[in-house]
This record gives structure tokens, sequence and C-alpha cells, in this order.
């Protein structure tokens, strides 16, 4: 099978790489500062890529100026572009499209899949994302892990496995949540249960708080209730849940950390993005066959 990486971090390059070992046909185009090593090359013209079979796009696909997410690119480039030199039988997988993306997409006639509404993969990236928040937290604050007062808001996918993470490394641990059924199960698990929307004073006894939700919860006046010398860390997408300016203004310590998948495990996300990628492509493979 032959693929074509579009853009992306050292995960896509990793991707590359894996795919070039399984002996598939791999090209890649605005990659052209990952190391040799790890990628091929090719120019982005419809005759260099009318026979891919499947074109990968990055996580996310759009960069912060809303053009082609291409970190590892010198140059940058509109997804309209890229659409409109891509072979139309080709499977289109990219990762947190969004709708501008699959209106170009759908206007040019390509066949998009997002491949970040797949479990494997979102299941599998919160599990390298609580990996790497426990690096971050090792390095980014003063104290041990062991004997620390940690809060967690939320209790999604990487709540549920950064929390007996930091549990078993001697964190004292509790997780707000909304939902009455997230509490319950907060409970169940050991954990004490606070409710997000009506934390308060309580948030002075963190030594670590650990946010999820992508949703600003931490205003100016919750931030005043944070200790100065507590860690903040952020781990979820735009817009976050950190006021920053605010924070900034009060002296708080606040690291919003995006894609710690690719900053501390890109070897491992790369090959989890081929993973779901090929699963993609067998089960569009078995609806042609029935």
């Amino acid at each position: 099978m032959k693929f074509l990486i579009v853009g992306g971090d050292l995960r896509m390059a990793w991707l590359a790489a894996l795919l070039q070992r399984q002996g598939h046909g791999v090209c890649s185009f605005a990659l052209d500062e990952a190391p040799a090593e790890l990628t091929g090359s090719c120019a982005l013209t419809p005759c260099a890529m009318m026979d891919a079979d499947c074109v990968v796009l990055p996580l996310p696909v759009l960069g912060p100026g809303g053009g082609l997410n291409a970190p590892l690119s010198a140059f940058s480039y509109d997804i309209e572009d890229i659409f409109a030199a891509l072979p139309k039988t080709a499977v289109v997988c990219g990762g947190l499209a969004g709708e501008p993306v699959l209106r170009a997409a759908a206007e040019q006639g390509l066949h998009f899949t997002d491949y970040f509404k797949r479990e494997e993969l979102v299941a599998l990236n919160a599990l390298a994302t609580a990996e790497g928040a426990i690096d971050v937290i090792l390095r980014a604050s003063p104290l041990t892990i062991w004997d620390s007062r940690v809060l967690i808001t939320g209790y999604g996918r990487i709540g549920k496995l950064l929390a007996p993470r930091l549990r078993a490394l001697g964190a004292r641990v509790s997780i707000s949540a909304r939902n009455e059924g997230d509490k319950a199960y907060i409970r169940a698990n050991g954990f004490e249960a606070l409710d997000t929307r009506t934390l308060g004073p309580e948030l002075s006894s963190f030594d670590t708080i650990v946010n999820t939700i992508p949703v600003r919860i931490f205003e100016r006046d919750r931030l005043k209730q944070i200790s100065p010398s507590a860690l903040c860390l952020d781990l979820a997408s735009r817009p976050g849940g950190f006021d920053l300016d605010a924070a900034k203004e009060l002296g708080r310590n606040v690291v919003w950390a995006l894609g710690l998948p690719a900053q501390i495990a890109p070897a491992t996300a790369g090959r989890i993005i081929g993973e779901t990628v090929l699963n993609i492509l067998r089960e569009k493979a078995a609806q042609k066959e029935e």
C-alpha cells in the first residue's frame, strides 16, 4: 500500500518510518526538517501523489494560524491547496479536523476520516498524556509526588488514567467532576470526589492542580484561591482551563502542556496513529467486499 504523510510533528515522522519498516510505500511532504533517517520526501504535485492509496494528515490538521499544521517545515501551506493536489481515490485521514477542514475536503470530493474520533486512538493517546503529565510534574514542581496533594479536574479518559498512576507514586489525589455518576465512580475508586462547579477555598490546600477540561474554569476569582507555590498543569486543548493572563498577573505557576504525546513519546504516538489508520483502511476494505 502507498502512503503519503503530510505535515505534522515528530509523531508523523515516526509514523512514516514505521510504515516503511512494514513494507509500505511511503512519501512525505512538509516534514523537511524531520530527521532524515525517518522520512522519505516528495514534491507536492498531482503527478507525485496520484497513486497514493492513503493520505495521513497531522493531529491536529490545522496549526494555530489556520494553515496546515507543519512545525517541521520552513514553509506554510493552505489546506485547500493541499486537498486540491490529492488523488480523489485515496482515503484521507487526519486528527481533530474541525468544520473548515471537513468542508474543504468535501469541496474537493475527498473521502475524509477523522482518526481522533476513534476510541482506540484517543484511549492510548490519553495514556501517553497521563505519562507525560507525570514527567512535567516531576520537572516543574519543587515537591515530590509522594505525599503531595493533587487535584485533577475532570474525570474523562485522561483523569481516569492519571489518577491511579499518581496515587501509585504516593500522591493524595482528589478529583472534581460535575456529573453525579462520575463523582460516584471517583469515590468507588477510592479518591476524594469534589464538585467542579463549587471549587473554592479548598483549592489552597493542593500542591498540584491538573486540569483536563477544555473549558475556562479557572478564572481570576478561582486563581486567587490557589496557593502561589502550587503547580497548575493544564492538559486541556484550546481554549484551556486557566485564564493565563490573570494567572500571570497573580503570580500563579501555570504550565499549559499541549501535545504531550508528541513531546515525550513521539515514536509511540506515531505508532498509535498508524495502528488506527490501518484499522480504518481494513474496515473500509471490508465494507467494499460486503
